[in-house]
């Protein structure tokens, strides 16, 4: 949890999301899964692209929204995880969320909070909040 801690950090732009994400990445290890929360249009698959980046994904980070799940070969698998469409922990145990969850990858989960029961207890929280001068507030919650 000291590895995550603290973390704060203001965004001007979609750029500095990104940049952030990619330093972020620096930080996780086989295994973790990441737990994005935050409004529509926060920078969550923005964060999560400089995630993919920092982590050697080569090609191109799109949103999973209709997918559910996207794939990415990296230094490590990562697997982008777009729980917006999902019902809740039904859903995404039907759809088979969990074998993303515990394998040799990195999980990232954007709306994380509709499958609640789903994130493991040890998943690494990331809210990323809108403020009223638009700039984005990313903020590591920990465990």
């Amino acid at each position: 949890m000291d590895n995550f801690l603290p973390f704060d950090f203001i965004s001007s732009s979609t750029e500095e999301t990104i940049e952030c994400g990619r330093r972020f990445a620096a930080r996780l290890r086989e295994g973790e899964v990441v737990s994005l929360r935050g409004p529509m249009g926060a920078g969550k698959t923005y964060f999560t692209k400089g995630i993919a980046a920092g982590l050697g994904v080569k090609e191109e980070v799109t949103s999973p929204t209709y997918t559910i799940v996207h794939e990415y070969a990296g230094e490590k698998p990562v697997y982008h995880i777009d729980a917006y469409r999902l019902q809740g922990d039904d859903d995404f145990a039907a759809v088979g969320g969990e074998d993303f969850l515990y394998g040799d990858g990195v999980a990232i989960i954007e709306w994380s909070e509709r499958i609640p029961d789903s994130i493991p207890h040890n998943a690494i929280v990331v809210e990323i909040r809108i403020l009223e001068d638009g700039k984005r507030r990313i903020i590591c919650l920990g465990f």
